[in-house]
């Protein structure tokens, strides 16, 4: 018997193949193009452990100073309740001047001061600590409060317990937030905020626009003409490099005029580490789009390693002190940590060069780095 001929058949068939063909053709162009690869995998796995581990609203290993000016069994016991306490790295001094240099080079972000009369202060029953904070994070600041009067109080309710002669008062904490008294979130969240606003102006811009004239072909033509490499970067550089000077100096208006952030340091030290930063920020986005040559490519690795750092691995949000000691070394790589922690210094605290030297270092050797990468990526021929 001859088989039914069924076109509907046929051409379902004929979908299928042309479908399955295009399919594999696809898959091969994945399989040629690691730059695909990388998005559809290697960027998954760095946002989720980035984020996994950046986000944490956790306030642990907070260092402080413990001034412990009386030699007395009591103060004592009380300075090693902190310095066992896993919520804090406590430091010992012997002085408030030296517990003062701490605080102002950001190695310590509080202080414990057990006074001279501490033991005796026990005894009449009028017992105080003194606990002063850096307040340049508002909302840390309260919580580093509330953690250090909790464990005053658990270091005294201890010794009723235990049957010490305990005056009937309890040991009072005496706290003071420096450098942002009235307790001002904006204080923080400005500076960062700034940070995010040079972030994205500068790496974002030039990585597309970099990346877009790769793919329109406008680089090459300039490769068959006498300029050479460095000029070619230098003319991307300083345009873009007058349009984040404009949109800074916006930003430091706005947070000076409209959202009163205090500015206790010198101009000098201000622009002069805005300015490297920005130039760190170009750097980032040229290398990366003479690297890559794709704007989609470019885009997705600058929100991986420009902005994603810049909200979660800057201490601009979440502090870093609180991540794991793998994630802490890895934040030293990114840039956006040393001018963040330089911008809150010079607005909140003033010209602690402590602080400010170091940042503007690092922030000078990576714009230095990044600008002999990018020249070796640009080569004046056809690839």
């Amino acid at each position: 018997m001859t088989p039914v001929h069924n076109p509907q058949h046929d051409q379902r068939t004929a979908k299928v193949k042309r479908i399955w063909a295009l399919v594999k053709k696809e898959a091969r162009q994945i399989t040629r193009d690691p730059s695909s690869i990388a998005v559809g995998i290697g960027l998954p796995v760095v946002l989720i452990l980035l984020f996994g581990y950046g986000l944490s609203l956790d306030v642990k290993n907070v260092p402080v100073a413990v001034v412990l000016e009386d030699a007395s069994p009591d103060a004592a016991e009380l300075a090693s309740t902190f310095q066992l306490s896993s919520y804090f790295q406590a430091r010992l001094v012997t002085s408030m001047v030296e517990a003062q240099e701490l605080i102002l080079a950001r190695q310590v972000e509080g202080i414990v001061r057990i006074r001279p009369d501490f033991s005796r202060q026990m005894r009449s029953g009028d017992a105080e600590v003194q606990l002063v904070v850096h307040g340049t994070d508002a909302n840390r600041a309260r919580i580093i409060q509330g953690y250090a009067q909790g464990m005053v109080a658990q270091w005294t309710a201890r010794r009723w317990a235990e049957g010490h002669d305990v005056a009937s008062g309890p040991v009072v904490v005496r706290d003071r937030i420096w450098f942002n008294e009235a307790n001002e979130s904006r204080y923080f969240l400005v500076p960062g905020l700034i940070v995010l606003v040079i972030t994205l102006n500068g790496a974002l811009l030039t990585a597309l626009v970099v990346a877009r004239e790769w793919e329109r072909g406008t680089l090459e033509a300039l490769f068959v003409t006498p300029v050479r490499a460095g000029e070619i970067l230098l003319s991307k550089i300083i345009p873009y490099f007058g349009l984040g000077v404009f949109g800074l100096t916006l930003c430091m208006l706005a947070a000076k005029f409209l959202f009163h952030v205090p500015f206790r340091g010198s101009l000098w030290a201000l622009s002069g580490g805005s300015l490297l930063y920005l130039l760190v920020a170009l750097g980032l986005g040229l290398f990366i789009s003479s690297a890559v040559k794709s704007q989609f490519v470019a885009g997705q690795i600058i929100l991986t390693v420009a902005f994603i750092p810049a909200l979660l691995l800057s201490g601009f949000i979440y502090d870093v002190n609180s991540l794991p000691m793998s994630i802490r070394f890895v934040t030293y790589l990114f840039p956006v940590r040393y001018y963040v922690a330089l911008l809150q210094t010079v607005l909140l605290a003033g010209d602690v060069w402590a602080v400010i030297l170091p940042n503007v270092t690092m922030l000078a050797g990576m714009a230095a780095l990044l600008f002999i990468l990018t020249q070796r990526a640009t080569k004046k021929q056809l690839d």
